[in-house]
């Protein structure tokens, strides 16, 4: 035990682990807590509304996510060199993608009713301004914890989720009562409104003063052409991915009742958390890689060794205890869940190889690359579900990410197997982002 502690102590010693640990940790708690939450929702409310929650708040992070994710990769990428530019690309960041999260959700709300009944509820002046500003507070909410990454200070984004999930658990049971249609959603938003506040007070009068005070005095901060730049080739990329994330969802929302969409979503939500482990190691890989490209090669190695040996005792665990986990919630979602949880959970496999590859290229600022990768993946990925969904049902949501990142790792194996390697033979011009790299 002495040995595996000080094991963990030498890790938390390296900016690419503890960021990463940190990011893993924010996920579990997370996971523990949304789980709790939505326990505590099937309680306390109606299957249907159950469902209808989980499809709304669906929505609204599929709008909020439109430009906010696809300046993940950017601000992962470039905060850790802004230098003095650091306040402008936070803001800039925040601005971007609230404003045009509110225009996409604006013109979802003009066409509710193709939409299905699922998304009735959102008709009239004051839920729709109740749904655009919870747009535009999601928007802000999922870029400050990649900025705290960024600036490496992931080690507080756990700390966040844990007072935030449990904030909207207790506000969840208090609106049982009095607000049984709707208490779901605005016991989600309200906490995430109020968290903005002590978190980017944190951000803009600590953090950045002292990232910039620290920054070299040689240092060249990115101009606003290269983040563009950067942005042309990740964000259709990214987009892609969203389009995976978010977007299957809600169109499953639309081809199912809202009592299965609730059983489906629960099943959905915890793939997603897995898969988001993978996704954590690799956003601390882009900001080391930027601090330091020399090293990406052997950041890799080690970003990939421990993304494992975290991930695949968690992946053995789903899949053997599926339905166990999902009939905490009830025994239908056992039924028509296990399948589903089961197959996502195999998928983050070869969706870890994905994400470190994507990370390197990201940090090599190799976007044509990336915006090819990403965008296959997502193809494939609707392509398949859309070939499936009449024979598998929900199910083929699973089937179509295992078989699409299957496919995908099997094909970037190659590349990835170059840069990881590199550092072995003493190539650091791969590393650096040279025409050769792959």
């Amino acid at each position: 035990m002495s040995s595996v502690w000080r094991k963990v102590l030498h890790d938390l010693r390296s900016p690419l682990l503890r960021n990463g640990y940190a990011l893993m940790a924010n996920t579990g708690i997370t996971a523990v807590l949304g789980m709790g939450y939505w326990l505590l929702a099937a309680h306390y409310y109606t299957p249907e509304e159950f469902g209808r929650g989980q499809a709304v708040i669906t929505a609204m992070r599929l709008f909020a996510s439109l430009t906010a994710l696809g300046f993940v990769g950017a601000l992962a990428r470039f905060l850790p060199v802004a230098g003095r530019r650091t306040p402008e690309l936070v803001l800039r960041a925040y601005g971007l993608a609230a404003a045009t999260g509110v225009v996409a959700a604006a013109g979802f709300l003009l066409t509710l009713p193709l939409w299905g009944k699922t998304y009735s509820v959102l008709g009239g002046f004051g839920p729709g301004l109740f749904f655009l500003a919870a747009v535009l507070v999601w928007a802000v909410f999922t870029l400050q914890d990649v900025v705290l990454t960024g600036l490496r200070k992931a080690t507080w984004v756990p700390l966040n989720s844990l007072v935030f999930g449990l904030v909207k658990m207790g506000l969840l049971v208090a609106l049982a009562g009095a607000l049984p249609e709707g208490g779901i959603f605005v016991s989600w938003m309200v906490p995430t409104a109020i968290a903005l506040i002590p978190i980017n007070w944190f951000i803009f009068a600590i953090v950045i003063p002292r990232h910039v005070k620290s920054a070299e005095a040689n240092a060249r901060p990115p101009r606003l052409r290269d983040v563009g730049r950067f942005l042309a080739g990740d964000f259709p990329g990214t987009l892609s991915i969203l389009a995976i994330v978010y977007l299957v969802p809600v169109i499953i929302a639309t081809q199912v009742g809202e009592a299965t969409f609730g059983r489906f979503s629960m099943a959905h939500t915890l793939g997603c958390m897995i898969e988001l482990l993978a996704m954590n190691m690799a956003v601390s890989l882009t900001v080391e890689g930027s601090f330091n490209r020399a090293q990406l090669a052997d950041n890799c190695r080690r970003a990939l060794r421990r993304a494992f040996l975290i991930i695949t005792p968690v992946i053995g665990v789903t899949i053997l205890a599926a339905p166990l986990i999902l009939t905490i919630f009830g025994s239908e979602f056992a039924t028509e869940g296990t399948t589903l949880l089961r197959l996502m959970a195999l998928a983050v496999l070869p969706r870890v190889l994905i994400e470190v590859y994507l990370s390197a290229l990201r940090a090599q600022s190799q976007a044509r690359t990336l915006a090819i990768v990403q965008i296959g993946l997502a193809s494939t990925v609707l392509v398949s579900i859309v070939v499936l969904f009449p024979f598998a049902g929900v199910n083929a949501v699973g089937y179509g990410m295992l078989f699409s990142e299957l496919l995908v790792a099997f094909l970037i194996f190659g590349n990835l197997r170059k840069i990881l390697k590199f550092g072995e033979i003493g190539q650091p011009s791969v590393a650096q982002g040279s025409p050769g790299a792959p």
